[in-house]
């Protein structure tokens, strides 16, 4: 009996027959399929090659007096050396994709020099005697619990560039110099990739990675993401299946390895990667176009972005404006709320460079294990103190944002979207707020202050239950349906065993999504979705179908999208989604939008 593909779920393995049914049980030479997270999307076939990191065996013996001076020259000899290395990664990173991920090894370099560090292992390497590898261990640790044991996703990614710069201090206590070489245009397979590592491999013309370790938002896979390097993360072991100078193909797009693919395999993945290379220089071409469907009905694109150095390279892309800027990262550089005058000037800065395009922030969604501070451990963060919840709990982290958007609103572009929200109550108060800041600063200029918008992120089911309401209160929603079909499906997406019930296209997503863009127009609030579904090529049409006609995407994603937007009448988007609307279950409702997408 041929193999049949088990179910899809990030690390696990589908198995296909390559003709033979069932005569030998020898699968070393059989095509395999392993599932992970695709988080750069493209096609890679070639030689994998397994990297390993070095381990060095360090002395555990207990100090003496007598030399204890000499441990603690050995542990600052390593932080020097740990400088000199990021200091070489930043300047290639700044020369390969420029200033927006050097910054992430500038803050590394920040953190070796912090004077409270520094004490702290050497008073305690002094006082209790202990060799400096264990000392370091112990005081990351710290740190590295709470990060990692944390439920958000995005704080245990952040966890891992912790443990790299900890991993570097202490691999640097030694003075052999540490093999970092891999072959030419391989696949690099391992259990763990630090963005250093990225960096480093890429100058071997790597053609693309795949790890145990990570997730879509980790800071390698928004690296290879402008490196334009697919890589396949979150995949669980795939680092033990892969064998050195095997034979694999990568698949960003279905966050896929095959490894050990017949040949009829490799043929498929050549005319898809030459079909992707020629689709792409026909849709660079159409970038700086408006986007208009085939029957002229005009669709615009906006950027989801996470840093002010992406505006750089936003109208190589074609993106209108910002349709989402996510402010957490400006509170988790310090680990703590920034200074309204630094977000202040942060986002002036963001809003010259974008004048007259629009700039849309959101207010900062932070989760509760995220807050230092707090003396509560959440055993359920995505469920409890987050979003709007703590910016109302916490007056000084709203007033703060809120009055640095309005002063900084001196071209009138920005506007203020709210995360998480869940009732009416809620947009009320922020209004109030709002409302408050910008008449006392009004009032105290001479020149005109223009009033932001005000927005709501529809990301819960309450908030689509209340979406007549809402949509007649604020200026305008942007349908987050990441969380939207996170929280409709009771579904953690990024718990690796149900992951593959996380699904976008389950009717309860399709149906909702239509109620929400029609009574937005209905009710004549502007309409946005800024979820990974907007990306999605056989999602459009439907979206577009039930009225859509904002995305905000991923900028790298725009151009694609407004090639695929020319394909259309709004007249067949309609009636495919009529079509959906009525169907009851996720398999049929994806058939058809790819049968839709394929004879466009």
């Amino acid at each position: 009996m041929p193999y049949k593909k088990v179910r899809k779920a990030a690390g696990k393995l589908s198995l296909e027959s390559s003709g033979n049914t069932g005569q030998t049980n020898d699968f070393s030479v059989m095509e395999r399929r392993f599932f992970g997270v695709g988080s750069t999307k493209g096609f890679a076939i070639g030689e994998a090659y397994e990297f390993v990191r070095e381990t060095i065996e360090h002395e555990t013996a207990e100090l003496s007096y007598d030399n204890v001076d000499d441990e603690v020259d050995r542990f600052l000899t390593a932080l020097h050396r740990s400088e000199k290395e990021l200091k070489k990664i930043e300047r290639v990173t700044t020369r390969k994709i420029g200033r927006l991920y050097s910054d992430l090894f500038q803050a590394q370099i920040l953190l070796l020099k912090d004077p409270v560090l520094i004490q702290s292992i050497s008073r305690r390497i002094r006082t209790e005697l202990k060799p400096a590898h264990l000392v370091i261990e112990q005081e990351f640790g710290k740190y590295l619990e709470n990060f990692i044991n944390s439920d958000d996703l995005y704080f245990r990614e952040r966890a891992s560039d912790l443990h790299d710069i900890k991993d570097r201090i202490v691999r640097n206590l030694n003075t052999r110099k540490l093999h970092s070489w891999v072959p030419e245009g391989t696949i690099v397979v391992s259990h763990h990739l630090s963005p250093a590592d990225i960096i480093l491999l890429s100058r071997s013309n790597i053609k693309g990675f795949a790890t145990d370790t990570g997730g879509k938002t980790s800071h390698i896979s928004l690296i290879c993401k402008s490196l334009n390097i697919p890589i396949v993360v979150g995949m669980g072991n795939i680092s033990q299946k892969v064998v050195s100078g095997s034979r694999i193909i990568l698949d960003g797009n279905e966050g896929m390895i095959i490894t050990d693919p017949k040949n009829v395999t490799v043929e498929e993945y050549q005319k898809k990667k030459e079909s992707e290379t020629k689709r792409e220089a026909d849709d660079s071409m159409l970038a700086h176009q408006l986007a208009f469907t085939r029957c002229g009905v005009r669709i615009s694109v906006y950027s989801n972005i996470d840093f002010k150095e992406e505006l750089e390279n936003l109208d190589s892309t074609g993106s209108e404006g910002v349709g989402l800027f996510r402010t957490e990262n400006l509170f988790l550089d310090d680990l703590k709320p920034p200074k309204e005058s630094v977000q202040q000037d942060y986002y002036l800065e963001m809003a010259e460079m974008l004048t007259p395009k629009q700039l849309v922030i959101r207010l900062f969604d932070i989760g509760g294990d995220k807050l230092l501070y707090s003396p509560v451990k959440e055993p359920n963060p995505n469920l409890g103190w987050r979003g709007i919840r703590i910016l109302i709990d916490v007056p000084e982290i709203l007033d703060a944002q809120l009055q640095a958007i309005v002063k900084a609103n001196v071209h009138g572009n920005i506007d203020i979207l709210m995360p998480m929200i869940s009732s009416i109550e809620e947009i009320e108060y922020i209004k109030a707020v709002l409302d408050r800041h910008y008449t006392r600063f009004k009032n105290a200029m001479t020149e005109p202050l223009d009033k932001p918008g005000l927005g709501a992120m529809i990301e819960i089911p309450a908030a689509v239950e209340l979406i007549d309401e809402i949509t007649r209160i604020v200026d305008f929603i942007s349908i987050g349906t990441n969380d939207l079909t996170q929280y409709t499906l009771a579904v953690d997406r990024n718990n690796l065993i149900v992951q593959d019930l996380f699904e976008k296209f389950h009717p309860a997503i399709i149906r909702q999504l239509h109620r929400i863009i029609s009574t937005g127009h209905k009710n004549h609030c502007r309409v946005s979705l800024c979820g990974d579904m907007g990306s999605d090529p056989i999602a459009m049409p439907y979206l577009i179908g039930c009225g859509l006609r904002e995305f905000s995407i991923v900028s790298s994603d725009i151009p694609s999208m407004k090639a695929a937007v020319n394909r259309y009448t709004i007249e067949e988007c309609e009636a495919l989604a009529a079509e959906c609307l009525i169907m009851h279950n996720a398999v049929t409702i994806k058939a058809r939008l790819e049968e839709f997408a394929r004879t466009h």
